[in-house]
C-alpha cells in the first residue's frame, strides 16, 4: 500500500524520558517519536494525509488544494505528498505574498506547489461556499483538504497511532492546532485511558466543539475520556517567551530529542507544569505524541535567541 511505496516507518520508537524532576515525582514520561516516521511527511501529518490521499485517488482527482499559513507544517507535507504520489498541489496561503519565500514555502514550491494568497479577512471565511466556489472557478476540479488536513479521514489515520503503542499508560497527550490528532487518539482509545490535548493557539475554546464534531463524524461521539488544556499557548500560535525557550533547550540537552517551541515544546512545558502542580497522581504513566513540525524551525531562526550552544 502507500506505506511501502514511500518507506514510512509506522513503528517509531517509544522513548523513556530520564529526568530527575520526573523521578522525584514518580512520574513515567514516554515520547512516541512520530517525528521519525518520514523525512517530509513526519509526525501526525502522515497519519492525517494517508487516507485522504487514498480517497483522492479513488475519486479520480489529480489535484490537492489546501490551506495554511506561510510556515505551515501541513502546507509543507501536502507539497511533499503531491510530488511523491503524483498530484498537482495548490496552497491557499493566509496573508500577503512576500519575497523571497521563506524555507517552508520554498520547499513547497520546489515540490511543485502553486500558491494563491488570501488576505486575512477572506481567509477566515475559507470554509464558506463562497470562497470554495471562487477557488473552483479559478483552479477547476480538485480534492479539498481542510486546513491542517483535519477531517474524518485524518481522524481514522490518527486513530491508528494507538495500535502501535504496546506499553501500559494512564494518559496520552498531544498538541492541538485543529483537534484532528486528538480526535484520532480518542477514537483509537475507544473509551480506555485518558487523552489530553494542549492548545497551541490563543482563544482556542473552539477546539472542544471541533473535536466533538469530528468524533461524531466517525461514530464516537459518546466518548468522554478526554479534555483540552487551553493554558499553555504563550500568547498565540508560533509565539513563545524566554521561559518556554529555556525549557525547550533544557529538554533537548537532557534527552537528545529535538523539539520545537510551537507544538511539542508547548505541550511538554504544560505537562511538566501540571506535574509540578500535582495534576497527575504519583506512579502515573504518560505517553506524549511527538507530532513533528521540526521543519518550521528553519523559518524561526531569526526570532529565536537561544541561551547557549544547545540549539534545535
Amino acid at each position: 500500500m502507500l506505506v511501502e511505496k514511500i518507506g514510512i516507518n509506522e513503528n517509531t520508537p517509544l522513548e523513556q524520558v530520564n529526568d530527575p524532576f520526573l523521578e522525584e515525582r514518580k512520574i513515567s514520561l514516554l515520547i512516541k517519536r512520530e517525528d521519525l516516521n518520514h523525512p517530509h511527511l513526519s509526525g501526525n501529518k502522515w497519519h492525517k494525509l494517508k487516507y485522504n490521499i487514498q480517497e483522492a485517488k479513488e475519486q479520480g482527482k489529480d489535484t490537492l488544494l489546501t490551506f495554511g499559513g506561510a510556515y505551515s507544517n501541513h502546507i509543507y507535507a501536502v507539497a511533499a505528498a503531491g510530488k511523491i504520489f503524483n498530484f498537482n498541489t495548490i496552497g491557499i496561503i493566509r496573508g500577503e505574498e512576500h519575497s523571497p519565500l521563506n524555507p517552508t514555502l520554498s520547499f513547497a514550491k520546489q515540490n511543485g506547489m502553486k500558491f494563491y494568497y488570501l488576505n486575512r479577512a477572506s481567509y477566515r471565511k475559507k470554509n464558506s461556499l463562497e470562497i470554495l466556489n471562487d477557488l473552483i472557478k479559478i483552479f477547476g476540479d480538485f480534492y479539498h483538504l481542510p486546513e491542517g488536513g483535519t477531517n474524518e479521514f485524518a481522524v481514522k489515520g490518527c486513530s491508528e497511532i494507538i495500535d502501535k503503542i504496546n506499553e501500559d499508560y494512564d494518559y496520552i497527550c498531544c498538541p492541538c492546532g485543529t483537534g484532528g490528532t486528538l480526535a484520532g487518539l480518542i477514537s483509537g482509545l475507544n473509551g480506555e485511558k485518558f487523552a489530553l490535548g494542549f492548545a497551541v493557539l490563543k482563544g482556542a475554546s473552539f477546539l472542544k466543539p471541533n473535536v466533538e464534531s469530528l468524533l461524531e463524524l466517525v461514530g464516537k461521539s459518546e466518548l468522554g475520556n478526554w479534555n483540552i488544556n487551553l493554558d499553555y499557548h504563550f500568547g498565540g500560535y508560533a509565539k513563545f517567551n524566554r521561559q518556554l525557550l529555556e525549557f525547550v533547550e533544557r529538554f533537548i540537552s537532557l534527552t537528545g530529542i529535538p523539539i520545537e517551541p510551537i507544538y511539542t515544546g508547548k505541550m511538554l512545558f504544560g505537562i511538566y507544569d501540571l506535574i509540578s502542580n500535582g495534576f497527575f497522581k504519583n506512579e502515573s504513566r504518560i505517553i506524549v505524541i511527538h507530532t513533528g513540525g521540526l521543519q518550521g524551525l528553519s523559518g524561526l531562526k531569526h526570532k529565536i535567541d537561544w541561551t547557549s550552544k544547545n540549539r534545535v
